[in-house]
């Protein structure tokens, strides 16, 4: 019989720099080249290998989440 896990409920408030885990070394690259957020460089790559810092790339998912979430709400709104 398996045990059930405990999850833990969602922060109230998201904290920039504590939704991705990128501690693998997949997420580095020897060159710099500019994030696609906000243009400055970095050695940082996200999943697609695109250069992004880590916050940026938070900052974009947590948008992307809102945005999913405003227009959920909207369509059932109606």
């Amino acid at each position: 019989m398996s045990r059930r896990r405990n999850r833990r409920a969602p922060p109230d408030e998201w904290v920039p720099g504590t939704l991705l885990d990128w501690r693998s070394s997949t997420h580095w690259a020897a060159t710099e080249q500019p994030c696609r957020y906000c243009g400055h460089d970095t050695h940082l790559r996200d999943s697609k290998k695109a250069p992004a810092h880590k916050v940026c790339a938070e900052t974009a998912l947590a948008q992307q989440a809102a945005d999913a979430a405003d227009a959920y709400h909207q369509r059932t709104d109606t």
